[in-house]
Protein backbone atom coordinates (compact mmCIF):
# COMPACT_ATOMS: atom_id res chain seq x y z
CA UNK A 1 0.00 0.00 0.00
CA UNK A 2 1.24 3.47 -0.86
CA UNK A 3 2.46 5.91 1.75
CA UNK A 4 -0.39 8.25 0.78
CA UNK A 5 -3.00 5.63 1.68
CA UNK A 6 -1.19 4.78 4.90
CA UNK A 7 -1.20 8.45 5.85
CA UNK A 8 -4.92 8.64 5.10
CA UNK A 9 -5.53 5.54 7.22
CA UNK A 10 -3.65 7.05 10.16
CA UNK A 11 -5.63 10.26 9.86
CA UNK A 12 -8.99 8.44 9.71
CA UNK A 13 -8.16 6.20 12.67
CA UNK A 14 -7.03 9.20 14.72
CA UNK A 15 -10.34 11.01 14.18
CA UNK A 16 -12.89 8.17 14.42
CA UNK A 17 -11.55 7.12 17.82
CA UNK A 18 -11.93 3.35 17.44
CA UNK A 19 -15.41 3.49 15.89
CA UNK A 20 -14.20 2.01 12.59
CA UNK A 21 -12.24 -1.20 11.99
CA UNK A 22 -9.94 -1.51 9.03
CA UNK A 23 -10.82 -4.50 6.85
CA UNK A 24 -9.33 -6.40 3.92
CA UNK A 25 -9.09 -4.49 0.64
CA UNK A 26 -7.00 -4.36 -2.51
CA UNK A 27 -3.52 -2.80 -2.14
CA UNK A 28 -4.61 0.47 -3.74
CA UNK A 29 -7.84 0.77 -1.75
CA UNK A 30 -8.83 1.62 1.82
CA UNK A 31 -11.85 0.08 3.53
CA UNK A 32 -13.35 0.22 7.03
CA UNK A 33 -16.15 -1.57 8.80
CA UNK A 34 -18.45 0.51 10.99
CA UNK A 35 -21.10 -0.75 13.39
CA UNK A 36 -24.61 0.55 12.83
CA UNK A 37 -24.54 2.41 16.16
CA UNK A 38 -21.53 4.46 15.04
CA UNK A 39 -22.48 5.02 11.40
CA UNK A 40 -23.67 8.61 11.72
CA UNK A 41 -20.86 9.80 13.93
CA UNK A 42 -18.22 8.30 11.62
CA UNK A 43 -19.88 9.75 8.51
CA UNK A 44 -20.00 13.25 10.01
CA UNK A 45 -16.33 13.00 10.97
CA UNK A 46 -15.32 11.85 7.48
CA UNK A 47 -17.30 14.68 5.87
CA UNK A 48 -16.56 17.62 8.16
CA UNK A 49 -12.95 17.04 9.20
CA UNK A 50 -10.82 19.31 6.96
CA UNK A 51 -7.98 16.79 6.72
CA UNK A 52 -10.45 14.20 5.38
CA UNK A 53 -13.19 16.21 3.64
CA UNK A 54 -15.19 13.33 2.13
CA UNK A 55 -17.92 15.57 0.75
CA UNK A 56 -19.26 13.15 -1.86
CA UNK A 57 -21.08 9.85 -1.52
CA UNK A 58 -20.30 8.37 -4.93
CA UNK A 59 -22.25 5.15 -4.50
CA UNK A 60 -24.19 3.10 -2.00
CA UNK A 61 -24.95 -0.56 -2.49
CA UNK A 62 -25.28 -3.74 -0.47
CA UNK A 63 -23.87 -7.26 -0.28
CA UNK A 64 -25.68 -10.52 0.50
CA UNK A 65 -23.19 -12.91 2.11
CA UNK A 66 -25.54 -15.91 2.00
CA UNK A 67 -23.46 -19.00 1.07
CA UNK A 68 -20.36 -16.83 0.89
CA UNK A 69 -17.33 -18.96 -0.12
CA UNK A 70 -19.56 -21.99 -0.68
CA UNK A 71 -19.89 -23.94 -3.91
CA UNK A 72 -21.58 -21.75 -6.48
CA UNK A 73 -22.62 -24.61 -8.73
CA UNK A 74 -24.33 -27.34 -6.73
CA UNK A 75 -23.54 -30.30 -8.98
CA UNK A 76 -21.92 -33.67 -8.41
CA UNK A 77 -19.03 -32.86 -10.76
CA UNK A 78 -18.08 -29.46 -9.31
CA UNK A 79 -14.86 -29.52 -7.31
CA UNK A 80 -12.79 -27.02 -5.37
CA UNK A 81 -9.84 -27.29 -7.74
CA UNK A 82 -9.13 -27.58 -11.43
CA UNK A 83 -11.28 -26.36 -14.28
CA UNK A 84 -14.58 -27.21 -12.56
CA UNK A 85 -13.75 -25.06 -9.56
CA UNK A 86 -16.98 -23.68 -8.11
CA UNK A 87 -15.63 -21.22 -5.59
CA UNK A 88 -12.63 -19.19 -4.47
CA UNK A 89 -11.50 -19.93 -0.94
CA UNK A 90 -11.92 -16.95 1.37
CA UNK A 91 -10.96 -16.50 5.00
CA UNK A 92 -13.32 -15.34 7.72
CA UNK A 93 -11.54 -11.98 7.57
CA UNK A 94 -13.61 -11.19 4.48
CA UNK A 95 -16.90 -11.60 6.36
CA UNK A 96 -18.64 -8.78 8.22
CA UNK A 97 -18.72 -8.71 12.00
CA UNK A 98 -21.09 -11.18 13.60
CA UNK A 99 -21.36 -13.15 10.35
CA UNK A 100 -24.10 -10.78 9.24
CA UNK A 101 -25.81 -11.83 6.04
CA UNK A 102 -26.29 -8.28 4.73
CA UNK A 103 -23.96 -5.28 4.72
CA UNK A 104 -24.33 -1.82 3.23
CA UNK A 105 -21.37 -0.43 1.29
CA UNK A 106 -20.57 3.29 1.01
CA UNK A 107 -18.08 4.66 -1.54
CA UNK A 108 -16.79 8.09 -0.48
CA UNK A 109 -14.73 10.63 -2.40
CA UNK A 110 -12.74 13.63 -1.22
CA UNK A 111 -12.47 15.97 -4.21
CA UNK A 112 -10.16 18.39 -2.45
CA UNK A 113 -7.66 15.67 -1.49
CA UNK A 114 -8.34 13.29 -4.40
CA UNK A 115 -8.81 10.36 -2.02
CA UNK A 116 -11.36 7.57 -1.68
CA UNK A 117 -12.49 5.32 1.13
CA UNK A 118 -15.04 2.52 1.43
CA UNK A 119 -17.27 1.87 4.43
CA UNK A 120 -18.99 -1.42 5.19
CA UNK A 121 -21.85 -1.47 7.69
CA UNK A 122 -23.17 -4.92 8.70
CA UNK A 123 -26.92 -5.19 9.30
CA UNK A 124 -27.65 -6.36 12.83
CA UNK A 125 -30.49 -8.73 11.86
CA UNK A 126 -30.97 -10.97 8.84
CA UNK A 127 -34.78 -11.20 8.83
CA UNK A 128 -35.33 -7.45 8.65
CA UNK A 129 -31.96 -5.80 7.93
CA UNK A 130 -31.97 -2.17 9.04
CA UNK A 131 -29.39 0.63 9.07
CA UNK A 132 -29.73 4.37 9.60
CA UNK A 133 -30.22 6.60 6.58
CA UNK A 134 -27.37 9.00 5.80
CA UNK A 135 -29.46 11.43 3.77
CA UNK A 136 -28.80 14.13 6.34
CA UNK A 137 -25.06 13.67 5.71
CA UNK A 138 -25.11 13.20 1.92
CA UNK A 139 -28.29 14.10 0.02
CA UNK A 140 -27.23 11.79 -2.83
CA UNK A 141 -28.02 8.82 -0.58
CA UNK A 142 -31.74 9.27 -1.27
CA UNK A 143 -32.09 7.21 -4.44
CA UNK A 144 -29.12 4.98 -3.57
CA UNK A 145 -30.91 3.83 -0.41
CA UNK A 146 -34.17 3.32 -2.28
CA UNK A 147 -32.31 1.14 -4.78
CA UNK A 148 -30.74 -0.95 -2.01
CA UNK A 149 -34.15 -1.31 -0.37
CA UNK A 150 -35.73 -2.40 -3.65
CA UNK A 151 -33.07 -4.91 -4.70
CA UNK A 152 -31.84 -6.22 -1.33
CA UNK A 153 -34.73 -5.50 1.04
CA UNK A 154 -32.60 -3.43 3.42
CA UNK A 155 -34.53 -0.82 5.41
CA UNK A 156 -33.07 2.62 6.04
CA UNK A 157 -34.26 4.13 9.28
CA UNK A 158 -35.19 7.79 8.85
CA UNK A 159 -35.47 7.77 5.05
CA UNK A 160 -38.24 10.24 4.08
CA UNK A 161 -39.62 8.24 1.14
CA UNK A 162 -38.48 4.60 1.17
CA UNK A 163 -40.26 3.17 -1.88
CA UNK A 164 -39.22 0.72 -4.58
CA UNK A 165 -37.28 2.35 -7.38
CA UNK A 166 -36.54 -0.17 -10.14
CA UNK A 167 -39.02 -3.05 -9.91
CA UNK A 168 -42.62 -3.03 -11.09
CA UNK A 169 -45.72 -2.16 -9.07
CA UNK A 170 -46.70 -5.04 -6.79
CA UNK A 171 -43.33 -6.79 -7.21
CA UNK A 172 -42.77 -9.43 -4.53
CA UNK A 173 -39.28 -10.18 -3.21
CA UNK A 174 -35.89 -8.58 -3.70
CA UNK A 175 -34.09 -9.71 -6.88
CA UNK A 176 -30.48 -9.17 -5.71
CA UNK A 177 -30.80 -11.52 -2.76
CA UNK A 178 -28.91 -14.77 -3.23
CA UNK A 179 -31.98 -16.89 -2.51
CA UNK A 180 -34.11 -15.11 -5.13
CA UNK A 181 -34.65 -17.50 -8.10
CA UNK A 182 -32.72 -16.57 -11.25
CA UNK A 183 -35.82 -17.00 -13.38
CA UNK A 184 -37.93 -14.93 -10.99
CA UNK A 185 -41.32 -15.82 -9.54
CA UNK A 186 -43.69 -14.45 -12.19
CA UNK A 187 -43.68 -13.72 -15.90
CA UNK A 188 -45.82 -11.49 -18.10
CA UNK A 189 -47.54 -12.24 -21.37
CA UNK A 190 -50.26 -10.76 -23.53
CA UNK A 191 -53.60 -12.51 -23.16
CA UNK A 192 -55.53 -12.32 -26.42
CA UNK A 193 -58.86 -13.14 -24.75
CA UNK A 194 -58.50 -10.51 -22.00
CA UNK A 195 -56.74 -8.16 -24.43
CA UNK A 196 -54.21 -7.08 -21.84
CA UNK A 197 -50.90 -8.07 -20.32
CA UNK A 198 -51.25 -10.51 -17.43
CA UNK A 199 -48.96 -11.91 -14.77
CA UNK A 200 -48.61 -15.65 -14.24
CA UNK A 201 -46.25 -18.01 -12.40
CA UNK A 202 -42.96 -18.38 -14.22
CA UNK A 203 -42.95 -21.30 -16.67
CA UNK A 204 -39.15 -21.64 -17.01
CA UNK A 205 -37.79 -24.80 -15.42
CA UNK A 206 -34.86 -23.95 -13.12
CA UNK A 207 -31.57 -25.61 -14.01
CA UNK A 208 -27.99 -25.35 -12.83
CA UNK A 209 -25.35 -24.28 -15.32
CA UNK A 210 -21.70 -25.21 -14.92
CA UNK A 211 -19.43 -23.01 -17.06
CA UNK A 212 -17.62 -24.81 -19.82
CA UNK A 213 -13.87 -24.62 -20.19
CA UNK A 214 -13.03 -23.37 -23.68
CA UNK A 215 -9.36 -23.85 -24.48
CA UNK A 216 -7.94 -21.59 -27.13
CA UNK A 217 -5.51 -23.90 -28.93
CA UNK A 218 -5.03 -25.72 -32.23
CA UNK A 219 -7.68 -28.35 -31.48
CA UNK A 220 -10.39 -25.76 -32.11
CA UNK A 221 -8.99 -24.38 -35.35
CA UNK A 222 -11.72 -24.27 -38.04
CA UNK A 223 -9.61 -26.32 -40.45
CA UNK A 224 -9.39 -29.18 -37.95
CA UNK A 225 -13.05 -29.22 -36.96
CA UNK A 226 -14.54 -32.70 -37.37
CA UNK A 227 -11.30 -33.87 -38.97
CA UNK A 228 -10.71 -37.62 -38.91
Amino acid sequence: MSEQLEALARSIEAHVDGQARRIHSLPDELAYEVATDHLHSVCWVLRDTPELDFQMLMDLTAVDYLQFACDEWQTNSATHSGFSRGRVARSVAHLPAGNARFAVIYQLLSVSHNQRVRLRVPCATNDEPVVDSVIDVWASANWFEREAFDLFGILFRGHPDLRRLLTDYGFIGHPFRKDFPLSGNVEVRYDADKKRVIYQPVSIEPRVLVPKVIRDDHRYAPALKDAK
